[in-house]
């Protein structure tokens, strides 16, 4: 949820009292923008991105008020006391050897000097020029040169501003950005959250408190994903929209394209395959391109060429102010077709199977920090693995990540920061339109990819409640109405008696750990209870079912036999079990299996975690444990049984710009 500033100064939390909201929320901000195109270097636009290290601070006041109160945005933040280097994107939680900072909640301030190139901020009319953060974590407020331009409400997607106004009056000045950045969770945020302040003055310190939440893993914060200076004319393809359909022989690709700064504008579509060759064309702004003989995007190890990619070129002419303007997007396009039938979820219209992992984004140092090198392999092990799918749990991904998922033919279940939804007042009306708006973010970002086969609105919530059936009715019709291509589900860990929100999902996925959350110790009620699971649910509601959570603990190293808790014999021993009902289920209604984890993660300090989460069949490190070869000999097996070829190993870098 994102607000552009028209004005000088902090807006609203200057305005607010500080104590005892640590987190000053504006209300009813406006949507954002209609569109939300991921920037691309093309002939009419240009990109920099502004990583590096920026200076930072942490507002240690007993009300997180000082920079709003002694207005740190007005000038250089290093003239209002002492910075520190800082590295973007990465979360701020590990970088210092300071205690306090690796817990730290409340106001954080960011910032950066640039020089702007001189052909960006002269002409007639003068380019467009646009802030861009890929996401900060969690509530965000920033100035240009003094100005506020934005605010946005939300951790995991991306918000812009057009900052023209704002630079182009000071050719060749520095041109400093600011950013105040607060991690408070609430009740109604997405994660939710709750702050806890400890009134006893014989145990704790003055003004203590401690942020609480439902979720198992650690709430990084900070710039997490790369900032992006862009540019486009002064009017500009704003939003493309596609979807697509096929038969044997012919696909179509229906499109749907807004331009905006001008009404005297047209409009000219060329569909590219992978050789450059020209399949199709179009104009106008909405209307339909027909393609002979398509190749189709199928997912790894579904087919001997997966996720194969066309490029959209768009161009835009249009006249402004007596100059004749052209823009030039060009959007990578997979032509692919889901369906949900009730006891199969097809692509293509050929059923299929999703053997994959839930992951996060979690790294030693740089926390939820984006970094190639570790995407990258993270994919290598997801190929050598033979995973063909993950969902984003519990959060959007970065779009990077997501543009690899395009082109490897990864199929995602794209959920959203809807984890921890458990208390009664998370289900009021305040926290529902805040989870529309982040759901109208979250398609509005990655409707035209072919890799999201299917949006998830929440994991585990506490969908047993009585209010939970008015909640999901709405976040899932709306979802829907946003996006009626795909199908709808959320991950529910409730009874299957008791859920009121899994009669309005498409797909039922259903989180459980039999023998480590429930009877832990004991493997041999596995076959009994999972089983049981299975038939309860698909009779209740004759849907397709993914078990979308299972696994144990590990610590690598750590051995026992007979197998015992925590020990890698017992990972593996877990993995059969579930394995052997999944192989009976699968012949039915169970269309897929997502481990949990892909590897450790870390996670809030407590009695039941050794520096985080170990139920990864890879280490935080990303070397394997036994169960990693457990599930490679799993999964290679299931693929095999469709006799599909591994396909070779190619470069995805055009689409990846």
């Amino acid at each position: 949820m994102a607000l552009a500033g028209a004005g000088g100064g902090a807006a609203g939390p200057c305005t607010l009292p500080m104590l005892p909201v640590l987190l000053l929320f504006l209300p009813g901000l406006a949507a954002g923008p209609a569109g939300m195109l991921q920037p691309r270097d093309t002939p009419s636009r240009e990109r920099r991105e502004l990583g590096g290290l920026w200076s930072f601070r942490a507002d240690l006041s007993p009300g997180r008020d000082a920079g709003f109160a002694q207005r740190w945005y007005r000038r250089p933040l290093r003239q209002s006391g002492p910075v520190i280097d800082m590295p973007v994107p990465a979360s701020f939680n590990d970088i210092t050897q300071d205690p306090g900072l690796e817990n730290y909640i409340g106001w954080v301030w960011y910032e950066k000097e640039v020089l702007l190139p001189l052909r960006w901020l002269q002409g007639q009319p003068a380019p467009r020029v646009v802030l861009r953060f890929g996401s900060a974590h969690y509530y965000s407020i920033v100035w240009v040169n003094g100005v506020q331009v934005v605010e946005h409400e939300g951790g995991h997607l991306p918000f812009e501003a057009d900052i023209s106004s704002v630079v182009q009056g000071s050719p060749g000045s520095l041109c400093r950005i600011t950013v105040a950045l607060n991690n408070t969770l609430t009740p109604h945020t997405l994660p939710p959250g709750s702050i806890q302040y400890m009134a006893d003055k014989s145990r704790y310190p003055k003004n203590y408190f401690v942020q609480n939440t439902k979720f198992d893993f650690f709430n990084y914060a900070g710039i997490h994903r790369p900032v992006v200076l862009y540019t486009t004319p002064a009017a500009y393809i704003d939003d493309i929209t596609v979807t697509t359909s096929s038969s044997d022989s012919l696909a179509r690709v229906q499109y749907q394209v807004s331009v905006v700064g001008s009404t005297d504008s047209s409009l000219s579509l060329s569909l590219r395959d992978q050789e450059g060759k020209v399949v199709a064309t179009g104009d106008g702004p909405e209307g339909e391109l027909k393609v002979l003989n398509p190749n189709l995007w199928w997912p790894y190890l579904m087919h001997e060429n997966p996720g194969y990619l066309y490029s959209l070129e768009v161009r835009m002419q249009a006249h402004l102010d007596g100059a004749l303007l052209e823009d030039v997007y060009t959007l990578p396009v997979g032509i692919r077709t889901v369906h949900v039938t009730s006891s199969q979820f097809l692509i293509n219209g050929r059923p299929f199977y999703f053997h994959g992992v839930n992951k996060h984004e979690d790294a030693d140092i740089r926390g939820k920090g984006l970094d190639w090198p570790l995407i990258v392999k993270d994919f290598n092990l997801l190929r050598w693995l033979g995973a063909n799918s993950f969902r984003t749990s519990h959060y959007p991904y970065a779009e990077e990540i997501m543009d690899l998922c395009d082109a490897y033919g990864i199929a995602v279940i794209d959920e959203s920061p809807g984890v921890g939804i458990k208390l009664p007042e998370s289900f009021g009306n305040r926290s529902l339109q805040h989870h529309l708006a982040v759901m109208e973010e979250l398609v509005r970002r990655d409707k035209n990819r072919p890799s999201v086969v299917m949006w998830s609105v929440a994991n585990e919530p506490a969908s047993e409640l009585p209010p939970a059936a008015h909640y999901f009715k709405t976040v899932i019709a709306h979802t829907k109405a946003l996006d009626p291509s795909r199908p709808v589900t959320f991950v529910t860990d409730a009874n299957y008696a008791l859920d009121h929100g899994a009669p309005y999902v498409d797909v039922i996925c259903v989180n459980s750990y039999f023998s480590w959350y429930h009877d832990p110790g004991h493997l041999e009620v596995i076959p009994l209870q999972l089983t049981a699971q299975f038939e309860n649910w698909y009779k209740t509601y004759q849907k397709p079912i993914i078990q979308s959570e299972y696994g144990a603990d590990s610590v690598p190293g750590l051995h026992s036999d007979p197998p015992m808790m925590f020990s890698e014999e017992y990972q593996q021993a877990m993995l059969r079990e579930y394995h052997s009902v999944l192989d009976k289920k699968r012949k039915e209604y169970v269309v897929g299996e997502l481990i949990w984890n892909f590897a450790d993660f870390m996670t809030n300090q407590g009695t039941t975690r050794v520096l985080g989460n170990k139920k990864g069949i890879f280490t935080r490190q990303r070397q394997p444990k036994a169960a990693a070869f457990v599930l490679r000999d799993r999964y290679w097996r299931i693929a095999n049984e469709s006799s599909c070829l591994p396909p070779a190993m190619t470069s995805h870098s055009l689409f990846l710009k």
